[in-house]
C-alpha cells in the first residue's frame, strides 16, 4: 500500500514523463542490455532498433504514474502486456533487474531533478506495480501449465504451404506427440530460433491461423523485403531456412484478442498479414456457429498478395452468412473478375458506412499501424462504440491517436 505522500510525488512526475519518457526508456534498455546481455535472448531486437519497445514502455510507465492511486483502471492493459510477458517467459526474477535499471535511467536522464525523494517514491511504486504484473503472470503460467506446457517446446514442421507471394503457412506438431490443448481463436505463440550467424536467440510472436482442436498448430508468416533488414529477420529465416521435417521451439498460446461467442454479427477488417488471426476466428465460427453473420474484409496491394483465397471460398460454402470483400489497391484485370473483388484502392470511411456498419455488430481490426489508425478512427467517426471495436497490434502497442 503506497502512502499518500508517495502517490503525490509519483503524480507530480507525470508532466516530466510526458516529455522525457521515451528518453528514459531508451537509456534504460541500453544500460539493461549492456549489464545483462543474456536478456537479449528474450527481447525482440527489431522492436528495439525501431524504437517501438522504448515507446511502449514509456507509455506504460506514464499510465502507471497517472493512475498510481487507481491501478485497477489499467488492469486490462496490464493483462495485455502480461500475456506477452508470459509468452516470452519473463519471470519474477527479472523484475528486480528491470527496476534497478529503470530507476537508474530516471536518475541519469533527469540528473539533479531526480531527487532522493523522487527516486525513493518510484522505488516504492515500482515494487507495487511489479507485484501486480507478477501476480497476474503467475496465474497465466499456472493456466498454461495445466492446459498446455511449460517453457519452450519443440515442434516439427509437417507442412509448408504458400498462401500468397509473400505469406507462407507452417503446420506444426509437437515432437513429443502429446495432444495439443485447445486455444482461443485469435491467440498467438512465441517462436524461438537461432538465426544463422547470431549470438543470441530470436523470439517472434505469430498469430495462430487455423481453428483450435486440430492435430497441428498453424502460423502464417509474411516474408519481408530483404533490404528492410533487420525487419523480418526471423520471418525471412523461417521462409528460407525452415522446411518440412525441421523443428522449431514455441511457448504455449497466449493473448486476449479473441473472438466472442455471441450471436451478434461480426465484421473482420484486415490489411496485409493482419488477416492471420481472423483465419483462426472465421474457421472457428464455421465449426461452431456456421449460421452467424460474418463480413470478412481484407485489403492488399495486389491480387497476388491476397492470401487464403481458396480457403475463404471453401468457408463461404460451409457458412450460411459469410460475406467476402477483397479490397485491392492495384488490381489486375484478372483480380477484377473475382466475384469477391469489391473495391479498388483503400478502405475508407464512406465505404465502411455503405458496406459494413451495423448497430449490433462487433468489429475486429488487425493490420499495419496506418491501417489500424485509419480503420479504427473511421469506425469511431461513424458512431461505433469503443466496446464494439477490437484491435491488435503486431508488436508493442502504441497510441493510435498520435
Amino acid at each position: 500500500m503506497l502512502s499518500s505522500q508517495t502517490i503525490e510525488i509519483i503524480k507530480s512526475t507525470v508532466p516530466v514523463l510526458e516529455v522525457k519518457g521515451t528518453e528514459i526508456t531508451t537509456v534504460f534498455y541500453k544500460n539493461l542490455f549492456e549489464n545483462h546481455p543474456e536478456l537479449l535472448n528474450i527481447f525482440n531486437h527489431t522492436n528495439q532498433k525501431r524504437g517501438r519497445q522504448q515507446t511502449a514502455l514509456a507509455n506504460a510507465v506514464l499510465a502507471a504514474a497517472t493512475y498510481i492511486d487507481k491501478l485497477e483502471t489499467i488492469i486490462p492493459v496490464v493483462k495485455q502486456i502480461a500475456h506477452k510477458h508470459r509468452s516470452l517467459m519473463i519471470k519474477p526474477e527479472h523484475y528486480p533487474i528491470v527496476g534497478e535499471h529503470l530507476l537508474g535511467a530516471i536518475k541519469q536522464v533527469l540528473g539533479d531533478a531526480a531527487t532522493d525523494e523522487i527516486i525513493g517514491a518510484w522505488a516504492d511504486a515500482y515494487g507495487v506495480i511489479a507485484q501486480v504484473f507478477i501476480d497476474i503472470e503467475k496465474e497465466m503460467y499456472e493456466e498454461a501449465k495445466e492446459a498446455a506446457w511449460e517453457d519452450y517446446k519443440s515442434f516439427k514442421v509437417i507442412d509448408k504451404v504458400k498462401e500468397s507471394e509473400v505469406i507462407t503457412s507452417f503446420y506444426l506438431t509437437p515432437v513429443d506427440s502429446i495432444a495439443l490443448p485447445e486455444f482461443q481463436p485469435g491467440q498467438y505463440i512465441t517462436v524461438r530460433v537461432r538465426v544463422t550467424g547470431d549470438e543470441y536467440l530470436s523470439n517472434r510472436q505469430y498469430s495462430l491461423s487455423a481453428a483450435p482442436n486440430k492435430e497441428y498448430l498453424r502460423i502464417s508468416v509474411k516474408r519481408e523485403a530483404e533490404e528492410q533488414s533487420p525487419e523480418g529477420k526471423v520471418s525471412n529465416y523461417l521462409h528460407h531456412n525452415i522446411n518440412i521435417g525441421d523443428s522449431i521451439e514455441s511457448t504455449a498460446p497466449a493473448g486476449d484478442f479473441i473472438i466472442n461467442r455471441k450471436e451478434s454479427s461480426v465484421v473482420f477488417l484486415s490489411g496485409g498479414v493482419g488477416i492471420t488471426p481472423f483465419m483462426s476466428m472465421v474457421n472457428s465460427i464455421a465449426d461452431q456457429q456456421p449460421e452467424r453473420g460474418v463480413k470478412f474484409v481484407h485489403a492488399s496491394r495486389t491480387g497476388k498478395l491476397q492470401p487464403f483465397n481458396s480457403e475463404l471460398k471453401l468457408l463461404k460454402e460451409r457458412m450460411t452468412n459469410l460475406e467476402l470483400s477483397f479490397i485491392i489497391e492495384n488490381p489486375s484485370e484478372e483480380d477484377k473478375k473475382d466475384i469477391h473483388f469489391n473495391k479498388q484502392g483503400y478502405i475508407d470511411t464512406e465505404w465502411l458506412q455503405e458496406n459494413v456498419i451495423s448497430d449490433d455488430a462487433d468489429y475486429y481490426v488487425c493490420g499495419p499501424v496506418p491501417f489500424l489508425r485509419a480503420i479504427v478512427g473511421g469506425l469511431k467517426s461513424l458512431g461505433i462504440q469503443n466496446s464494439n471495436i477490437h484491435y491488435e497490434f503486431f508488436g508493442p502497442a502504441i497510441d493510435l491517436a498520435k
